[in-house]
């Protein structure tokens, strides 16, 4: 019944909305299921293949031609959301389809100007809370996770980078250490652990 109620609602339109229409349902579906998909970590396709990439080289990147490759298929897909949808929105509202499909290109435009923008801001955040675990050494910091004795395994302290808060590996250089106790970062063990000492 309701396959039949759209199919005589669908035949009813004029052929220029249901372009409008057929654009906008399909960027939605797409657009929903990438959100979902990235939801639940499957999606980010436009990353994440050298984990060692600076963010800052990552921002330069929207700047040329690769960049642009880059977040291509993206694009479209906003591209057709903000277009297929402007289509539909004011077909009563602006009666002339050639002024309507020329207000649709520039929304479209629009949308994946916003995107890049988005885009940029979130890589620009994201290097803001990037930190050097080197400047660890020499700081104060309270324990989070309980940390056994020396060679009895690990716990964690919370640290601040640039008024980003962080949570580290850290092993006792003595005894053990309770949460909430105030230690000394004496060294770097490796790129995710610190060696701590109490403050006595």
């Amino acid at each position: 019944m309701t396959t039949f109620l759209f199919s005589q609602w669908w035949d009813t339109l004029d052929p220029t909305l249901r372009f409008f229409w057929g654009i906008a349902i399909f960027a939605s579906v797409v657009f929903v299921v990438q959100m979902v998909m990235s939801f639940m970590g499957m999606g980010d396709t436009d990353g994440g293949a050298d984990a060692d990439l600076s963010v800052d080289s990552a921002v330069d990147s929207l700047d040329d031609a690769s960049g642009m490759q880059l977040l291509s298929i993206r694009n479209v897909f906003y591209f057709l959301l903000g277009f297929g949808w402007t289509g539909v929105s004011l077909w009563h509202v602006v009666p002339n389809k050639v002024v309507l499909s020329v207000v649709a290109l520039l929304v479209g435009c629009a949308f994946v100007a916003l995107f890049l923008f988005l885009f940029r801001q979130m890589l620009r955040l994201q290097h803001n809370g990037a930190y050097d675990i080197n400047d660890a050494v020499g700081k104060v910091c309270d324990v989070y996770l309980r940390i056994p004795a020396k060679g009895e395994g690990q716990g964690k302290v919370q640290l601040s980078f640039n008024g980003s808060v962080q949570e580290i590996d850290a092993r006792s250089a003595e005894g053990p250490l309770q949460s909430g106790q105030k230690v000394q970062v004496l060294e770097v063990i490796d790129r995710h652990t610190l060696l701590v000492t109490p403050i006595k």
